[in-house]
């Protein structure tokens, strides 16, 4: 294995890593679109995201549509914002295919136009089994060594969690710097007690009080799709665990968490796996923070009530950013360090 020096290595995992959805324009539900990337926007909205205070940037995941981009569109995305970005922050791109020599390639041209790492799942098409898993993480980073490797842990989407005993082999790789996980449950709490040091685990900003409270030395990292809907309510979030203010931390997760009631189709996560793109572009369009635009098919429609709890966790997210602005800033640093 290589041992270049990483662009991002684990210390440079905390913050907020704000998810950023693929503008798109306003044909972008026509299945005979061509070109769907709102350039102006991406660009655009990096800035925003950066300038109001995320740490990093994840893009080509599922809220970015990784699946229903063309090879020509996932490019252009992506040098928009690297280059929009500008080194301010590192940007992690999604270079997950269904194989891995296209994987490869992506991860290739993300490192070649200046990318700090990679979001990286893996090829779901048939189920990996765990050797194969491994063996897949190892082939993309002896191949693109210089970029840390932040492993998207979606079972729904990948066919297949990542066990304790996964989480200690995939340690092993000198690029596997961390893993960004949904829900917490409690292989989160193990894998991260076993694999913490290594392999920083970062949770959804919903779940960052509690998993902090397990781990606090290692759980200095969130993700977060709401970002994208307004960064404030999470870098507020960030600045509280700065400051050491956990009663306010616990209080502002509270309301974080509120936003989300309507957020979840009814049904269950079996539903939420469907329609979760089509909500996550609604929330964020309701919240005006940017401009997500339609969705691409296949994963374009929904049921209208769908719709309209999505929208309203958008508004409410909106309402408390808007609270929290008009209330000025904590007296700490603007970013994580």
């Amino acid at each position: 294995m290589s041992t270049m020096a990483l662009r991002l290595g684990y210390d440079d995992l905390r913050g907020v890593y704000a998810i950023m959805p693929t503008p798109a324009t306003e044909d972008a539900g026509r299945a005979d679109a061509k070109f769907t990337v709102d350039l102006a926007e991406t660009a655009r909205a990096t800035d925003a995201l950066i300038t109001d205070g995320v740490d990093a940037l994840m893009i080509n995941g599922t809220f970015g549509e990784a699946m229903s981009l063309t090879d020509d569109e996932w490019c252009q995305f992506t040098k928009t914002v690297v280059d929009a970005a500008g080194a301010r922050v590192p940007v992690l791109a999604g270079a997950t295919t269904l194989d891995t020599r296209s994987t490869i390639e992506r991860a290739s041209f993300a490192r070649d136009v200046g990318a700090s790492g990679l979001l990286l799942g893996r090829p779901m098409w048939n189920e990996l089994a765990p050797d194969q898993v491994f063996e897949f993480y190892k082939s993309v980073a002896e191949a693109v060594p210089e970029l840390g490797i932040v492993i998207y842990n979606n079972p729904a989407a990948f066919k297949s969690d990542i066990s304790v005993g996964l989480w200690q082999q995939l340690a092993t790789i000198r690029q596997v710097i961390g893993g960004k996980y949904g829900m917490l449950d409690v292989t989160y709490r193990e894998a991260a007690a076993r694999v913490g040091k290594r392999i920083r685990l970062m949770p959804m900003e919903i779940n960052w009080y509690t998993a902090r409270c397990w781990h606090p030395t290692e759980t200095v990292a969130c993700w977060s799709g709401g970002a994208s809907c307004d960064p404030l309510p999470v870098v507020r979030l960030r600045d509280t665990f700065l400051s050491d203010d956990l009663v306010e931390a616990e209080e502002l997760t509270r309301r974080l968490t509120a936003t989300y009631q309507t957020f979840f189709p009814p049904g269950g996560e079996r539903v939420f796996r469907i329609y979760n793109v089509q909500v996550e572009k609604a929330r964020m369009n309701a919240a005006g923070y940017l401009k997500a635009g339609p969705s691409r098919p296949p994963y374009h429609t929904m049921p209208d009530e769908f719709a309209d709890g999505a929208r309203t966790a958008g508004t409410r997210w909106r309402a408390l950013a808007d609270e929290l602005r008009a209330k000025g800033p904590l007296t700490v640093k603007t970013r994580a360090g």
